[in-house]
């Protein structure tokens, strides 16, 4: 399973930094990346956008997006290492100010912490913004802090990294000692990640969205938003149950063909067993005996499935063609077993010419929507919802769906 590691993540995300100036207005600047195959490249870079607006024409709908925030109503204050901030150590940062009413960012480096906090009303306004714009927001990062994840990728070459009126110095094992900013301070040299040239404006950005797309594997230095934290999971989540839904039906194909060959061959064997009985039968006792076989056979292909060199693969295909983008398909049998029927003959019984399909869907109006589209099918002869149920603790409902063929 550790192969299919590299399909659970985010592999394309956009980092969003918006600096906010002391008159209101505001600088937004876009870096887009992608990772396939562990290389990680870039598709956008976008600056001194002064409209978050026009992001709607620049980037695409659903763009999964990581939001930093800098200038105005962003507070950071460099205390002695906390591992947590609450209430209590809170009035260190902002006295008789409540937690509640803040998102905190705590990026720990060596014996520092280094705390940025945010009105929550503030910063609700540019998440609710993007969202807005049609975008998926999934992380939020305050100040320069999220660049640590990235400074082994820049070529600096000294303890102090200084880019776009940041200044931040190191000590020799790296961590952080102070962060300052002089706004007209820039990098001696251009900056590069390996072998890309960046702006010096776009770090940030660059920095957000590369911790969004190894979110899974790497500790973001982000605020606590419970809203967004939500969010990110149930996206990994759902590309994780993609993955295996993928496989799984890849391995219920490769079933399916392997049991197409294997009934052709049973075929293949009952056509020239009958050929043999036609030629060789001399006797109503020899006759009867290779009835019997051939009887034998047939009810072998009936318990096996069997059904006229109907290919049932196809018939998958088909309906999975038709599937709408809310179901989660989970599993789908053809000829399931019949558990009543097997219960009176005490022995295992399949229904004929009928596949069982169940799933996940939020809502009920999509499973309609997909029986709809499978009875437009011409070897359809029946489909009908058996059950839906609705789960609260997973939040999604549960179906089976049963189609005659």
């Amino acid at each position: 399973m550790n192969m299919l590691q590299q399909y659970y993540g985010i592999n394309e995300a956009t980092g969003i930094s918006i600096t906010i100036g002391k008159d209101g207005n505001y600088i937004v600047n876009v870096c887009a990346v992608s990772i396939q195959n562990d290389q990680l490249s870039f598709q956008k870079k976008l600056l001194d956008i002064t409209d978050i607006n026009e992001l709607k024409k620049l980037l695409p709908v659903k763009s999964y997006v990581s939001l930093n925030l800098y200038g105005k109503g962003i507070l950071q204050k460099q205390i002695e290492k906390t591992e947590e901030i609450n209430q209590h150590n809170f009035s260190q940062i902002l006295p008789n100010a409540n937690i509640e009413d803040f998102y905190v960012q705590n990026f720990i480096s060596g014996n520092k912490s280094f705390v940025s906090v945010v009105r929550k009303a503030e910063a609700d306004k540019w998440i609710s913004q993007l969202k807005e714009l049609g975008f998926i927001a999934l992380m939020l990062g305050l100040g320069p802090f999220p660049v640590q994840n990235v400074t082994a990728q820049l070529n600096v070459y000294g303890n102090d990294v200084i880019f776009d009126g940041h200044i931040i110095h190191r000590n020799e094992e790296s961590e952080w000692i102070s962060v300052k900013y002089h706004e007209n301070t820039t990098s001696e040299f251009p900056l590069k990640i390996e072998s890309e040239s960046i702006s010096e404006k776009l770090l940030i950005a660059y920095a957000s969205a590369f911790q969004l797309v190894l979110s899974a594997k790497i500790d973001g230095v982000q605020a606590e938003v419970p809203g967004l934290n939500e969010e990110l999971k149930k996206v990994l989540e759902e590309k994780k149950l993609k993955v295996y839904g993928f496989l799984t039906l890849a391995i219920f194909f490769i079933l399916l063909l392997v049991n197409f060959f294997l009934f052709s061959g049973l075929n293949s064997s009952n056509a020239k067993l009958t050929e043999q009985v036609s030629r060789t039968a001399q006797s109503s006792s020899g006759i009867q005996q290779i009835n019997d076989q051939v009887q034998q056979k047939d009810s072998l292909l009936k318990t096996l499935g069997w059904e006229g060199n109907i290919n049932k693969a196809s018939l998958i295909d088909q309906i999975a063609s038709l599937l709408p983008e809310e179901i989660t398909w989970k599993e789908a049998a053809v000829d399931p077993v019949d558990m009543s029927a097997s219960r009176i003959q005490k022995s295992i019984v399949f229904y004929t010419r009928k596949i069982r399909i169940t799933g996940n869907s939020e809502k009920i109006i999509p499973v309609n929507e997909w029986i709809a589209r499978i009875k437009t099918k011409a070897w359809v002869k029946n489909v009908q919802l058996d059950s839906y149920t609705f789960n609260s603790e997973q939040n999604t409902g549960q179906f089976t769906i049963l189609i005659d063929y």
